[in-house]
């Protein structure tokens, strides 16, 4: 802060700013770690110390490695927003003695550094922070999984591809026995992470992923047709290649189709040139990604073929055990419900434990 300008007979001074998160290194952070226990710790008994020093401990050493990988992490410590988050953080790990609980509370925290801009995302992290505690375990884990399968899609250009990605995240998700009652939807929505929809079901797993991966699971151009001549004199006269651009149909190799997921994906479309050495992503010109573009309106309606492409992909979906376990699993559900923003938070965290290299909650 400046002071530019005094009264008579005053003397004028020049402050230098302060900033709050200068100066927080592993040592300080810990440090301030162990001065927010001490506000903690007032509300138990000396009996109940040993034990909750133990799990607040445990809470620390999971979560100071993980605030150090963020960009700047540990000048959250300074923050006071975070600090009162920290406190109910530290009772939340001595209230509870599940192991996973203390990976939990340190993604939330570290996912409070990340998203704590948003006010949405943060209200949704302090109260997943105050009912971990009390979630059972089959609660987490069912959240968890239909929090993935409405949140994650795999980036292929491929559907086998794409169902590899899948069902190796699945089968790091479904990690525990997978409940069958109905006992944990309710306690879900007592804990507001979801509100139930009784009057209605969720798609099946084949409507679903259907749609979601459409452009996976487009027929293509049939090969030796009119259509797959076409397609070469249109690529030839924008110098694409044909074997670039064109890939068999995984799932019907009597066809060729693009290799993207959808006609969106276009737009990324690039070359990649060796130059002097070092490789570099060339985008495709206007015209060459316009001339991909209209390949797409030549690809097959025939509504026979399409159907048996789908019952295809159903069938390849149910070669993969964990798909075919999450799909027997999803459609014994008995009624729907949306996730709220606690719900959300909470299953991510829960996600990106179970799988490290998921994205962070946007």
């Amino acid at each position: 802060m400046e002071i530019q300008k005094a009264g008579d007979n005053a003397q004028q001074y020049q402050i230098q700013q302060i900033t709050i998160n200068q100066g927080i290194d592993e040592k300080r952070a810990r440090e301030i770690y162990d001065e927010k226990y001490s506000i903690a710790k007032q509300d138990f008994t000396e009996e109940a110390l040993r034990i909750a020093n133990e799990r607040v401990k445990e809470l620390e050493n999971r979560l100071i490695p993980k605030m150090e990988a963020v960009n700047d992490g540990l000048k959250a410590f300074a923050d006071p927003s975070f600090q009162l988050l920290l406190v109910d953080a530290q009772k939340a790990a001595a209230a509870t003695e599940r192991s996973v609980d203390y990976d939990l509370l340190s993604e939330l925290l570290v996912h409070r550094i990340e998203k704590g801009n948003d006010r949405h995302i943060r209200t949704g992290i302090h109260k997943a922070v105050e009912i971990i505690e009390d979630i059972s375990d089959e609660a987490l884990l069912g959240l968890t999984i239909v929090h993935s399968v409405n949140t994650f899609m795999p980036i292929a250009s491929d559907i086998k591809v794409a169902l590899d990605i899948l069902d190796n995240l699945f089968g790091k998700i479904m990690y525990a026995k997978l409940p069958q009652d109905t006992d944990w939807i309710d306690q879900l929505d007592i804990l507001d992470a979801v509100r139930i929809n009784q009057l209605g079901k969720f798609k099946t797993i084949k409507d679903y992923y259907s749609n979601s991966l459409k452009g996976l699971l487009e027929l293509g151009i049939r090969k030796e047709s009119e259509e797959y001549y076409k397609v070469q004199e249109i690529l030839a006269e924008r110098k694409l290649p044909f074997s670039l651009i064109m890939n068999e149909n995984s799932l019907n190799s009597d066809y060729v189709r693009v290799n993207v997921n959808g006609i969106e994906s276009v737009e990324s479309l690039s070359f990649v040139q060796n130059i002097n050495g070092t490789y570099l992503n060339i985008p495709f010109t206007l015209e060459q990604k316009n001339a991909v573009k209209s390949v797409f309106e030549l690809y097959s309606n025939d509504s026979k073929v399409k159907q048996e492409l789908n019952n295809t992909f159903v069938e390849e979906w149910n070669k993969h055990s964990n798909l075919f376990k999450l799909r027997e699993w999803w459609e014994k559900l008995p009624y729907s419900f949306n996730i709220t923003s606690v719900g959300k938070v909470l299953a991510h965290a829960n996600a990106q434990r179970c799988d490290k290299s998921l994205p962070t909650l946007n």
